[in-house]
């Protein structure tokens, strides 16, 4: 800034006024001589006394007015100083690097600082960055939350140009001011927050309890005693939702409906839905335990909403195999409990009217398109080869969507391809099966209920009659608005469910043996030869097949494993780490294999034979992925753990496929996974 003051707007104006009027009596003088001489130079001499007089003044009362002027403005500028100290907004002032410069006593009050702190704004709110100062994001306002000191501000940070601040300045002329500087704004939204969520503690919370095996368990025990242990059930039930100031009332002899406080269902969570283990206490001699699922729904924009939630819960907590609780809400769905294996079935009504229902879709169609999830296994395909065979024998038009054909599959579909007892057409690719598909087509989907993973996910939106039959535990994505969907976690593999099946589609059926072998070959390869997962209906499935020409040897040699492979898997063993104590961490080495990914599942398979081992998992780097496999024997529920990376699957037996990072990142990512969970309670 120049040494002298240069004043602008009114008050220069007011200085100069003098001027103005010295100037236009010299006009008016001008005219005057015209008109009379005499009184020219009379009104001439009255302005040169004007401008002397005005010169003396102006040149003498300067100094003294502008002494005047700056006197006022610092007493202006200590009272408004004093005015923004005092005043009860927090707020500051920074420079570009976001440093603090200025400080009202009400901020210094909240951050607890004394006046003159000057160092980074982020020592005091480390969210406040220097990439989320004004002038760095390329915005001059930027508003953000953040909570300090058990307190909730709204924080306003504001770009303050210098240039600016000169240009409107009634006093002083703009120089060339450069740079800017920061303020900083704290709106507290303690008070408003709280009510909030006072407000949102108290809204409705809807939940369905279903007893999952109340038959069994009745039977399980003496008649005399039955209406003791319900009434044992309802009053564990009652006393528990009770004593969360919650309402419950028996809809059916085994449904229960709670309605309760969202605060009240918090505390609900937080215990991890322990009612779950608290209603398997109660025995009075019977032999089965009695377990049950839990459906939730919250959040919802309405009432019905939470309903129709909390009913999307409990099917999701049934069809995950039950003794288990599903929160859901419209982000996402929770999942808590489901340590217990779910207890097969002895009745095979389901089955045979599942059957029958399928009959009749396929009977009113023209073709049927069959496809299982993408990199097909051999369940996927042996349960397509089941259905396919029920096609043909109500003589329909049938085909198998295949895409990639992988090792472990290539002996059962090379049964087929060029056998001249099945038309070439039998196994296709997703292009012609989008060309085969139309409005009176029905697609089966077997082995799988993802759309995202399925072997072509567009036949979903062709295709209006879609069934479904899946063995796997449901997740949060599922396909929906299926005619006719069949998903049972107890079964041991989609074969198993397909041979059920093809005893109750018609007397006139005829499986042919290879196709025997390829739905025998599913069974044998979920069950890890017969070793997991298995019960009655299992071995009576795997005995129907027998029956139809499945020959255990035969199958055996389709099965023989390549010497790379066997070596791959060895290495995977070998180089396994104990993470834990508990959990066995690999990778499978994928060059030179056809088929990696199976690979690395029968290295998780061998891992489970290490004593003192919870559950395996074996990391796969394979086009781009990282597939994930893990195998557990009953300590463990593998599932819950791949569902948090974005998999699913079995307790016993699930997967993942995990993008965009390194296979030693991916497993970061697991070890972190299964700390948390472990922290949670979630596994143990």
């Amino acid at each position: 800034m120049k040494n002298s003051i240069r004043l602008k707007g009114r008050l220069k104006f007011y200085f100069q006024s003098a001027i103005y009027m010295g100037c236009l009596l010299t006009l008016i003088d001008i005219g005057v001589f015209t008109l009379d001489v005499r009184a020219g130079f009379l009104l001439a001499a009255f302005v040169l006394v004007y401008f002397v007089t005005f010169c003396a003044i102006y040149f003498y009362t300067k100094p003294v007015l502008m002494n005047e002027l700056i006197s006022f403005a610092t007493h202006y500028g200590q009272i408004q100083r004093r005015l923004l100290r005092d005043l009860s907004l927090p707020h500051a002032l920074m420079d570009d690097q976001g440093r603090v410069i200025w400080t009202n006593k009400e901020f210094e009050r909240i951050v607890h600082k004394e006046k003159g702190y000057n160092r980074s704004i982020t020592t005091l709110f480390p969210c406040i960055t220097k990439d989320k100062l004004p002038g760095r994001t390329g915005e001059d306002f930027v508003e953000l939350e953040l909570r300090y000191d058990e307190n909730d501000y709204h924080v306003q940070l504001k770009k303050i140009s210098l240039r600016e601040m000169a240009l409107n300045s009634d006093v002083m002329e703009p120089e060339n001011y450069d740079g800017y500087l920061i303020a900083i704004y704290l709106f507290d939204q303690t008070a408003l927050k709280i009510a909030l969520r006072e407000i949102d503690d108290q809204s409705l919370a809807v939940g369905l309890i279903y007893l999952d095996n109340y038959e069994e368990a009745l039977e399980s025990v003496e008649e005399v005693r039955r209406s003791l242990l319900i009434a044992l059930i309802d009053r564990k039930v009652n006393k528990y939702i009770n004593a969360l100031d919650g309402i419950v009332k028996k809809l059916e002899k085994d449904k229960y409906l709670m309605v309760m406080r969202k605060r009240s269902m918090k505390q609900f969570q937080e215990a991890r839905f322990d009612l779950l283990e608290e209603v398997k206490t109660v025995n009075i001699g019977n032999e089965m335990a009695v377990t049950i699922s839990i459906g939730v729904g919250l959040d919802g924009l309405t009432y019905a909403q939470n309903y129709e939630f909390a009913r999307t819960s409990i099917d999701l907590a049934l069809g995950r195999g039950g003794d288990q609780a599903v929160l859901k809400t419209p982000e996402n769905v929770v999942y808590y409990g489901g340590k217990s294996q779910q207890v097969e079935k002895s009745t095979r009504v389901k089955a045979r009217v599942k059957a029958q229902a399928l009959r009749e879709i396929i009977s009113t169609r023209d073709r049927v398109i069959i496809m299982g999830h993408r990199m097909a296994d051999v369940d996927s395909f042996g349960a397509a080869i089941g259905i396919y065979r029920i096609a043909k024998t109500l003589e329909k038009k049938a085909h198998i969507v295949v895409n990639d054909v992988s090792s472990s599959v290539k002996p059962l579909v090379d049964l087929f391809k060029g056998n001249p007892d099945y038309e070439e057409d039998m196994i296709i690719g997703s292009p012609t099966a989008i060309e085969l598909a139309g409005t009176n087509s029905v697609l089966v989907v077997v082995d799988v209920d993802k759309p995202s993973i399925t072997e072509c996910p567009e036949l979903l939106k062709m295709c209006k009659a879609i069934v479904v039959l899946d063995h796997h535990r449901r997740g949060a994505e599922t396909i929906e608005n299926a005619t006719l969907s069949y998903v049972e976690a107890y079964a041991s593999s989609a074969c198993e469910m397909v041979s059920e099946i093809l005893q109750y589609i018609g007397d006139n059926i005829k499986v042919k043996p290879d196709e025997a072998d390829c739905m025998y070959s599913g069974i044998m390869i979920d069950t890890n030869n017969f070793m997991t997962k298995t019960g009655v209906r299992t071995f009576e499935a795997a005995a129907f097949l027998r029956r139809n020409g499945a020959d255990v040897t035969r199958v055996r040699k389709l099965f023989r494993e390549d010497a790379e492979e066997y070596k791959a898997r060895a290495d995977a063993v070998s180089q396994a780490e104990i993470y834990k104590h508990s959990y066995a961490i690999s990778i499978c080495n994928s060059e030179d294999l056809q088929s990696p990914t199976i690979v690395g599942a029968q290295a998780a398979n061998e891992l489970l034979n290490i004593k003192g081992v919870k559950a395996s998992f074996v990391l796969t780097d394979y086009q781009n992925q990282i597939y994930v496999s893990a195998r557990s024997i009953d300590e463990v529920n593998v599932q819950i753990i791949m569902e948090r990376l974005g998999g699913g699957g079995h307790m016993n037996i699930a997967g993942c496929q995990m993008e965009d990072m390194t296979i030693t990142e991916a497993i970061v990512v697991l070890k972190n996974t299964i700390d948390v969970m472990l922290r949670e309670g979630a596994i143990e």
